[in-house]
């Protein structure tokens, strides 16, 4: 073949390379700008960051909490200097190393450090320690170059003043969770963020945490601050006011000493609380501090359950308190009159069970009031048959039992009013009649909270005027000044007629004058109430001293002083601890004594200094 003819056949082949070449030229400056527009419009702003966050780096500012303060003004919750231990995880490289370090340095628990350094995203701020200690704090500034990342930021921390007085009321504070910042209500907040975990802290947590600020500010190349660019100032939390007098509160707590039960006292013609003790109590300002999970664990599992407000949330049978309750019932629907009489030899025949009064010997003949006095089981075993299980649910419902009395702090209990539809929806059997004998005196399935027991009592004694317990009355917004007072709810009136209240206050005045709760007398002031015994399991032995004490019975009073114009209420409940006229009246009547003592038997309507002194407004 010529070298014409040759030329001719690999002229086309040439010319069909150079369309590909060209073609891939294309395709390769299509890419590249492709990719050009990727990096510079489509990533353009996160890369602008990172490049950014190079040379400056925004700290998010926690705001100071709002102060809590007693009714007269005592500092129950303040906020003290802290130094807290972050670390800027994009500013660490090698994270073991780091961990590694800080074990040696601070001592920290390996596991739980490696917890929070190794399972966060590389562009997160952590917070690895709170209330360093000066010595820590000035440690770690000294080996800032060893440390990237590793920031020491001054800050407040929460300070119960009072230490564990009144824990169940105030409650603690601690970081929020990952599954709270996915609720509503903790929306805005962040990693490290400090919020109400339990008690008043939490219930009142929105208005006392107050709205985190801003800090931009430059660093160097290993995330450590040269300079403030700019600074947007946190803003505090609003303070509380709360209902409690704080010197009734420590003596409620002081007179259950070591014993678990709780104290509670109410103001009858307001709802206000003046003290709510449980016991055992905790210290909030270890539970405010950043707890191991051994510690965490250890109270958890701690047998006496010290986290549990036995105030608001302990169930127990109100025993012959309960009687309360029944005497109304029997008024009202005719059940009885005040001169009815039956005759009490000791014991009652129902079927074929023999239901015992508690005094062996029985107590002769009995009327309403002298059955009240006397706290004769006999007498109500036989109202109880006479007016059946439905009549005492409904009254035992009018009162409030079953249901929540709303005061302010979360995670109150309701408690058990029985009846037939109750018993057939929840554990599918009918009820037996027997069943309403054990009722009728507090026994069974009935069961109520302290809280409820106080209410009760309260109502009694403001004529059958139920007011809603609560614990804050006024609050002071930071950005303004002005103290604001909540209002008291509104009354609700049972509708029981005048004359039977009257003769059911008269029957618990007696009790304390004449009957089971005589230890309850006092010389200062005139006290009406209630004893109770409610029975844990069915003894075998009448020999208290026979019987361990977590099987013995617990021991209930409720009353209100004084007689003739009621100031304050009290419900007591001792666990475990016998009978209430023996343990449980004396506490009551000591509380009452010291409240007496300090008002000087004086409505309590001016003991707010702070909130005249700054100006009120009252809110709906």
């Amino acid at each position: 073949m010529s070298d014409t003819g040759l030329q001719q056949t690999g002229l086309p082949e040439l010319q069909q390379r150079l369309v590909l070449l060209k073609v891939g030229i294309v395709i390769v400056i299509g890419l590249l700008a492709l990719r050009l527009w990727q990096l510079q419009v489509r990533d353009g702003p996160y890369y602008r960051e990172l490049s950014q966050d190079n040379r400056t780096r925004s700290i998010l500012l926690h705001p100071a909490r709002g102060l809590i303060y007693d009714r007269s003004g005592k500092l129950l919750a303040n906020n003290v200097p802290s130094f807290n231990l972050y670390v800027e995880l994009q500013d660490v490289k090698d994270r073991e190393a780091l961990i590694v370090k800080l074990v040696d340095y601070l001592d920290f628990d390996k596991t739980e450090l490696g917890k929070k350094v190794r399972t966060r995203s590389s562009r997160t701020r952590v917070k690895l320690k709170g209330g360093l200690t000066l010595r820590e704090a000035a440690l770690i500034e000294s080996h800032r170059l060893d440390l990237p990342g590793v920031v020491v930021h001054p800050e407040f921390q929460r300070n119960n003043p009072q230490g564990p007085y009144a824990a169940h009321v105030l409650g603690y504070v601690g970081e929020v969770s990952e599954q709270q910042l996915t609720r509503e209500d903790f929306q805005g907040l962040h990693q490290g963020s400090i919020v109400g975990q339990y008690g008043v802290e939490r219930k009142y947590d929105q208005l006392l945490r107050g709205q985190a600020g801003r800090k931009l500010i430059e660093v160097d190349a290993l995330g450590h601050e040269k300079r403030t660019i700019s600074v947007d100032k946190p803003r505090a939390g609003h303070d509380l006011y709360l209902t409690i007098d704080f010197d009734l509160q420590q003596l409620a707590e002081n007179l259950l000493g070591e014993e678990a039960g709780a104290i509670i006292a109410l103001d009858p013609k307001t709802g206000e609380t003046l003290a709510l003790a449980s016991r055992p109590s905790f210290d909030p300002n270890t539970l405010s501090r950043a707890l191991s999970s051994e510690e965490w664990l250890a109270i958890l599992k701690d047998k006496r359950h010290p986290l549990t407000n036995r105030a608001i949330q302990g169930l127990y049978p109100p025993g012959s308190t309960f009687k309360i309750v029944m005497a109304a019932a029997a008024l009202e629907t005719n059940g009885t009159d005040m001169t009815d009489t039956i005759q009490c030899k000791g014991r009652f025949r129902f079927g074929n069970r023999t239901f015992r009064d508690w005094k062996a010997s029985g107590h002769g003949s009995m009327d309403l009031h002298n059955a009240m006095t006397h706290s004769c089981d006999v007498y109500f075993y036989k109202m109880g048959n006479r007016l059946g299980i439905e009549t005492i649910a409904k009254y035992a419902t009018l009162f409030g039992l079953g249901e929540k009395t709303g005061i302010d702090l979360p995670s109150e209990q309701s408690g058990i009013v029985p009846s037939a539809e109750w018993k057939k929806r929840t554990r599918e059997e009918p009820w037996y009649p027997g069943e309403t004998i054990s009722v009728a005196i507090g026994q069974g399935y009935v069961t109520v909270t302290p809280i409820q027991m106080a209410k009760i009592i309260a109502t009694i004694g403001n004529n059958g005027i139920a007011h809603q317990p609560h614990l804050v009355r006024g609050i002071r917004r930071r950005n303004t000044g002005e103290i604001e007072t909540l209002p008291p709810s509104k009354p609700i009136s049972l509708g029981l007629q005048p004359n039977f209240v009257k003769a059911i206050q008269d029957s618990l005045a007696s009790v304390v004058s004449n009957g089971t709760a005589r230890r309850a007398n006092s010389p200062l002031v005139t006290i009406a109430g209630k004893t109770g015994t409610s029975q844990v399991i069915a003894l075998r032995s009448d020999k208290e001293k026979e019987t361990p004490k977590e099987f013995r019975d617990h021991a209930w009073f409720v009353s209100y002083a004084p007689f003739e114009n009621p100031q304050i209420a009290v419900a007591v409940l001792a666990e475990h601890s016998g009978h209430g006229g023996s343990a449980a009246a004396p506490l009551a009547r000591q509380l009452i004594e010291a409240f007496i003592k300090k008002t000087g038997n004086k409505i309590q309507t001016s003991d707010l200094p702070d909130l005249r002194k700054n100006g009120m407004r009252r809110i709906s």
